[in-house]
């Protein structure tokens, strides 16, 4: 395992990136493009260097790639968590510069680990299911204001963008299939179907927004997919546990294929009852389900065995 002695905090913006060196204990200011990325990347040291900042989806998606190419570890960090550091640091006031020193200094005191780096056909397929639910939810939409439509013209118009949006769906759906055609991920679309309640788009959803599926604990499994239930105690109070965090989106396709999976295996109905009639919530119960399930997926990804 390589250990890294220098992180470099990096504060990402749509256009600019601030960068703190500790080395040299400098600030500086680059554009977040491709050439100045690159020139950025080759002036570190593989052996040494790890650069750390915040997750901020399509933003930092251009230095990850630079970075890879450099052959540059890289950490990315959950935003309020960096900004409860720097409170906690009393930094209250917020600034790029100062949100990159304090990046620079979480990973020096926490000894972050670097994150694998990014696979092309993966960040391929992480986009177009993005795309995918953006044009979902875009449609639900127009239907939804299909029902409020009494105007022949406004209902003619909103049916027209119901029926584009339905064409825009099924292209990108063809460019999911033929990029899913790729031998290592149709494998694993295929052992994850095998478990009950698991369908094209809850295997779709896993592998390409949580692509570290099978190199988890079941803890951090449940934690990154957002089902992880979190005390609420102090003192002589016991508040109620609650999930919190994760992926969104990733935590909306297993509550869907938990209320399948219900129906479809009785080991999983048996719990599903276990559990609401102990909390007595049903859908408690559902959220347990859905817990036990991306432990077992996680599971089964790691082991590469099919749903037994």
């Amino acid at each position: 395992m390589t250990i890294h002695h220098t992180f470099i905090g990096c504060d990402i913006g749509k256009d600019m990136i601030d960068i703190f060196d500790p080395k040299t204990a400098r600030f500086c200011r680059i554009p977040n493009e491709q050439t100045a990325l690159s020139a950025f990347a080759r002036g570190l040291d593989p052996a040494t260097d790890l650069v750390v900042f915040e997750a901020t989806g399509h933003c930092d998606r251009l230095l990850r790639l630079c970075l890879s190419q450099a052959g540059i570890a890289f950490a990315r960090v959950n935003p309020k968590t960096a900004r409860r550091f720097a409170e906690a640091r009393g930094r209250l006031a917020k600034t790029d510069r100062i949100d990159a020193r304090s990046l620079c200094e979480m990973g020096t005191m926490f000894g972050l680990t670097a994150e694998a780096p990014p696979c092309p056909v993966r960040e391929r397929l992480a986009a177009l299911a993005r795309r995918r639910d953006q044009l979902v939810d875009a449609r639900a939409t127009e239907r939804r204001h299909l029902c409020d439509a009494f105007d022949p013209a406004v209902r003619a118009d909103i049916e027209a963008m119901i029926a584009i949006l339905g064409e825009r769906i099924a292209s990108i759906q063809a460019a999911i299939d033929e990029q899913m055609k790729n031998g290592h991920l149709a494998q694993q679309a295929h052992r994850l179907t095998s478990a009950p309640g698991v369908g094209k788009v809850t295997a779709l959803t896993l592998l390409a927004h949580m692509p570290e599926l099978g190199s988890l604990s079941p803890k951090t499994a449940a934690s990154l997919a957002g089902l992880a239930p979190f005390n609420d105690d102090s003192g002589r109070r016991s508040g109620r546990r609650r999930i919190k965090g994760g992926r969104p989106r990733v935590r909306k396709a297993l509550y869907m294929a938990a209320l399948g999976a219900i129906k479809a295996s009785a080991r999983l109905r048996a719990f599903h009852q276990a559990v609401s009639a102990r909390t007595g919530s049903a859908k408690a119960g559902i959220i347990a389900v859905a817990r036990k399930l991306i432990t077992i997926l996680n599971a089964m990804q790691r082991d590469k065995t099919n749903f037994a």
